[in-house]
């Protein structure tokens, strides 16, 4: 502990002789310092506090979404100190004063960029900070600016999510309504020409069903007018048999003896065969066989009867043989409209085999048609919804006030600058100065080869010292050394006096800047 005690006592003795080298050391370093502290300019620094108040009870109704207002002001964040913007700070503030080229106002960006910082805190919170530190500014004017750039800030904020939007919206209804009119056009021909397709190939379109699906079609309708066709056919030969067993006039007497006779009573029992026939009454009706039983036994009583009996009779029209001239007029025209439409479909039939050749191709052209409008109708229907929505959302941005602004924080009027930290960098310079001094100090008695304590050099040489002898002074030499004291104390209140003189001077500059 004594060793290390008188090492201490022995570098503070090395540092005392050379008292005048370290007062030196330390004069200079603190004048280089701060010199180099005095030319560095002050930065003044404002901030301002900006909250984005987003409605949304209206505005989700027609897909105005929160998250799509966020994206929103995430992206003006990000685009917020764009070189655009930044230019319009600069053309808005003093900066524009000093701007006299286009290299110069390029300049000037490039320092906004660096001295403007903008984040968020919180959700819909924004912090805007700019910073001053222009050399051919004073301080307060610098502090003055500082505030206009970041009201500047402000202001491009709120107009870039105000007409910013509007902008946009309007800028989209264009190309929205440029692309519609382009794909309103390609619709209409698709569509001409789909229909000039459909009228060239009329038949061999997959219109009710393909060629094969309408030979089908035929062949089964053609099936059932033959069935038809022989029914009918088979009804008239049957018409035609009675009509040529019923004769077509009869005897009518002329009045008195017996009423016609059995050749009336034939004639009447005929003309109700035949009624009951037309009805649709078959040969094994009750009616029908007690009727052809009833004609058998007249014919036999008019075989007997003699051709002059009765009264004088005249021949008149047989009903029945008119009601089967009618209905076999009927049957003949029933079966020349069947036979008609049986060749029809044949020729039909014939016309569709003959194309059916064509059917794939024709069909797939049409397909690849209708798929080509489907898409172009598609498309427009979706564009023309789309336009409606964007129209709608941009009418309820700018009348509805869907996102409100308020200034939490107006931009600060900076009063101190934010750097350098001049007070705290005086006073360092002045603790490296001193502490430069004094390690020069020891460091130069530390390369001497003097000894300090006869132990030293005992040590050093290895031989006994014997004693030692105190340095003596006469009055004179005290008289000297007391005014050398006085000196060296005056240099080194000056340096602290130099330091408070700078202190002083760096807070009145700051009062006059507030």
């Amino acid at each position: 502990m004594n060793g290390l005690y008188d090492e201490i006592r022995i570098a503070l003795h090395s540092v005392w002789n050379r008292r005048w080298l370290a007062l030196a050391v330390a004069w200079g370093l603190c004048l280089v310092g701060w010199l180099v502290i005095a030319l560095i300019p002050n930065s003044y620094e404002s901030k301002a506090r900006v909250f984005v108040e987003m409605q949304s009870i209206l505005s989700d109704k027609v897909g105005i979404e929160s998250r799509d207002r966020k994206k929103n002001m995430d992206r003006v964040q990000e685009t917020l100190a764009s070189t655009i913007n930044l230019e319009k700070v600069v053309r808005g503030t003093d900066l524009n004063l000093s701007v006299a080229s286009d290299r110069e106002l390029a300049g000037k960006v490039e320092m906004l960029r660096k001295n403007i910082e903008i984040k968020s805190e919180k959700d819909n919170l924004f912090e805007i900070t700019a910073k001053s530190s222009g050399s051919n500014l004073s301080d307060a004017e610098n502090a003055v600016l500082s505030r206009e750039i970041v009201q500047k800030m402000i202001d491009i904020f709120v107009e870039e999510n105000l007409s910013g939007d509007r902008d946009e919206t309007t800028q989209t209804l264009k190309f929205l309504d440029t692309q519609l009119a382009s794909r309103e056009k390609d619709l209409q021909e698709a569509e001409q020409k789909r229909v000039q397709f459909e009228t060239e190939n009329l038949g061999l379109l997959p219109g009710i069903g393909s060629i094969s699906q309408r030979i089908e079609a035929s062949r089964a309708e053609l099936s059932q007018i033959e069935s038809q066709l022989g029914s009918a056919s088979s009804s008239l030969a049957a018409l035609n048999g009675q009509l040529s067993g019923t004769p077509s006039t009869i005897a009518t007497p002329g009045g008195g003896g017996n009423v016609g006779g059995a050749r009336g009573q034939l004639a009447d029992a005929q003309g109700r065969l035949a009624s009951a026939r037309a009805r649709g009454w078959t040969d094994s009706h009750p009616d029908v066989v007690a009727m052809k039983s009833e004609i058998s036994a007249l014919r036999g009583q008019v075989s007997k009867e003699p051709k002059g009996s009765g009264s004088s009779a005249y021949s008149t029209l047989n009903p029945a043989y008119s009601s089967l001239q009618s209905m076999r007029a009927e049957r003949q025209a029933s079966v020349a409209a069947l036979q008609a439409r049986k060749n029809a479909l044949q020729s039909d039939m014939a016309q569709l085999v003959s194309k059916q050749t064509l059917e794939p191709g024709v069909a797939a052209e049409m397909s690849r048609i209708n798929r080509d409008y489907d898409v172009l109708k598609e498309q427009y229907d979706k564009m023309l919804q789309d336009r409606e929505q964007i129209k709608l959302r941009g009418q309820v941005e700018s009348e509805t006030d869907s996102v409100k602004f308020k200034v939490i924080d107006p931009p600060s009027s900076p009063r101190s600058p934010a750097a350098p930290n001049r007070p705290l960098l005086l006073a360092m310079v002045l603790f490296v100065g001193l502490g430069g001094g004094i390690g020069t100090a020891f460091a130069m008695g530390q390369l001497q080869t003097s000894y300090p304590t006869a132990a030293r050099l005992e040590k050093a040489s290895g031989l006994p010292v014997i004693g030692s002898v105190s340095q003596i002074l006469t009055n004179s030499q005290r008289v000297i050394r007391q005014k050398k004291m006085r000196l060296f104390y005056s240099a080194g209140g000056a340096l602290f006096g130099v330091f408070a003189l700078l202190m002083v001077v760096e807070f009145i500059q700051r009062g006059m800047v507030a």
